[in-house]
């Protein structure tokens, strides 16, 4: 939930030489539809049916980094299943960092139309709901506006694995 996941796969993957997936757009792509037109036309648990069926797509796929969608380890097994796959990363962004990329934000169907005392509420509230999930992941990362020096101890580390 605009943490930076695709910012930060994109150049992680570019890094360390492999190829990147966004499972959004691997949906949309499958489909044809956008995230949005999704949800409005197939509701919420359509979607993660669909976001399922991506996920355990990219078994095949060797070496590479993959940016989910923020609610995609909150379903099913798929935080479990993620886990068995590879190395995962929780970006940890704080409320504000999040309130201030997502305000205005008309793409996001969770989050579309609402003003900053709302967004802020949501935001707080699905974080409460997720955390559980997103603290299984291998890594957390904490941002504090100094994304090249987390991609470079990123690169560092992950670079072991590969």
């Amino acid at each position: 939930m605009a943490s930076g996941k695709s910012w930060l796969g994109r150049n992680l993957a570019r890094e360390l030489g492999l190829d990147f997936y966004d499972l959004d757009a691997m949906v949309e792509e499958k489909t044809g539809k956008t995230i949005s037109a999704i949800f409005d036309e197939e509701g919420e648990e359509k979607f993660r049916e669909k976001e399922r069926e991506a996920l355990h797509s990219t078994a095949e796929l060797d070496n590479c980094v993959i940016a989910t969608g923020g609610g995609t380890p909150c379903f099913y097994d798929n935080m479990q299943w993620m886990n068995t796959q590879g190395i995962t990363l929780f970006i940890d962004a704080p409320v504000e960092l999040l309130v201030k990329r997502l305000l205005g934000n008309e793409k996001r169907p969770l989050v579309k139309g609402m003003d900053e005392q709302q967004l802020t509420r949501f935001i707080e509230e699905k974080l409460a709901e997720r955390l559980p999930f997103y603290n299984q992941s291998h890594l957390c990362l904490q941002p504090d506006g100094h994304s090249d020096r987390h991609l470079e101890v990123l690169v560092d580390y992950l670079g072991r694995f590969i």
